[in-house]
């Protein structure tokens, strides 16, 4: 099969498509023709050589796919050649065919396809795990997502607004129309404003619930101002550096505030499996219905994945980048 090459680390221009083994399906997996994948920031990571893929995992960037099953392992009964399905990996997605644990499929919802679909399971499993696994989401909480136009700010805006919490979101200005059409009750420029001040007057003083931050180190004293008592800090990138200078566990005891951090791609399968199928059961659906949409800023051939690694990191994406593998 052919696949996203990189021989040697580098800029987007090291990547390359190339020949590599086809994969074989275990008992327990299936093997599934790509479709469509989609880009995520630890694949911009990988190629340069920075974030190494988990023991185990293939060495092939590409963490999400829509494709159709081709092939079934002996203990597969649930899935069948044909099926439209999607998943998250921890590796692999960037190639002709990939091979995925039975327990970690999900159908394609009727309505859409596959470039929608591809677009989903990275950004919402992590904004779900996020806001109701760690952050303790509540009907009328007040959440900080910073972010909001990436894919995983997209999906949380509207994963928090569908359980009755209030968004508000960081974000260029040209990015808050689209966070604002998502649920975002408030839109604050990052680049021109004291996001702690702007949260402080938006919730009368009070705070906000929940902080789901990528940034890190430069955010976090605002993040602890933004905060209420017993607010909570999801942390899941560091994107602007992780050393904080001068903590004060005083200021986080004063609100009894909880620190949480966390990454996917390494979890356990047994805790991918339990996230994925309380997804597929709960949110799902919504997207079958119109409640939630996939967010795609743009589209390309996968033979165009250097253009699409520097559109992202350019920043200048709002929403998911997809590949189009199958046209």
């Amino acid at each position: 099969m052919r696949a996203v090459r990189v021989p040697d680390p580098g800029a987007p221009s090291a990547m390359t498509i190339g020949e590599v083994p086809t994969p074989t399906p275990e008992a327990d997996e299936v093997r599934v023709q790509v479709h469509a994948t989609a880009l995520n920031r630890a694949d911009t990571f990988q190629r340069r050589g920075h974030y190494a893929p988990p023991e185990g995992a293939s060495s092939i960037m590409g963490l999400e796919m829509a494709g159709v099953v081709q092939e079934t392992g002996p203990d597969v009964t649930d899935w069948h050649e044909g099926d439209r399905v999607f998943s998250l990996l921890a590796g692999g997605g960037y190639a002709e065919q990939v091979v995925v644990h039975k327990d970690l499929l999900m159908a394609v919802p009727p309505g859409l396809s596959m470039r929608e679909a591809a677009a989903i399971p990275e950004v919402f499993l992590t904004a779900y795990q996020a806001l109701h696994w760690l952050g303790g989401l509540q009907r009328d909480h007040e959440v900080l997502v910073h972010a909001g136009a990436s894919g995983v700010g997209t999906a949380a805006i509207q994963l928090a607004r569908e359980a009755g919490a209030r968004p508000h979101i960081t974000a260029s200005a040209p990015k808050h129309d689209l966070c604002r059409d998502l649920g975002a009750a408030a839109t604050i420029d990052y680049e021109s404003e004291d996001f702690a001040a702007r949260v402080d007057d938006l919730t009368g003083g009070a705070g906000v619930d929940v902080v789901i931050d990528f940034i890190g180190a430069p955010y976090f004293h605002q993040n602890v101002e933004a905060l209420s008592v017993d607010g909570r800090i999801v942390q899941l990138a560091t994107l602007g550096g992780s050393t904080v200078e001068e903590v004060s566990l005083r200021a986080l005891m004063a609100k009894r505030i909880q620190l949480l951090t966390s990454t996917l791609r390494d979890r356990s399968l047994d805790y991918k499996v339990q996230l994925t199928q309380e997804f597929a059961g709960d949110i799902v659906p919504k997207f079958v219905d119109g409640q939630l949409r996939p967010v795609i800023d743009s589209t390309y051939d996968w033979t165009e994945v250097a253009d699409a690694h520097r559109r992202m990191e350019n920043n200048a994406n709002a929403g998911k980048i997809v590949l189009q593998v199958v046209s």
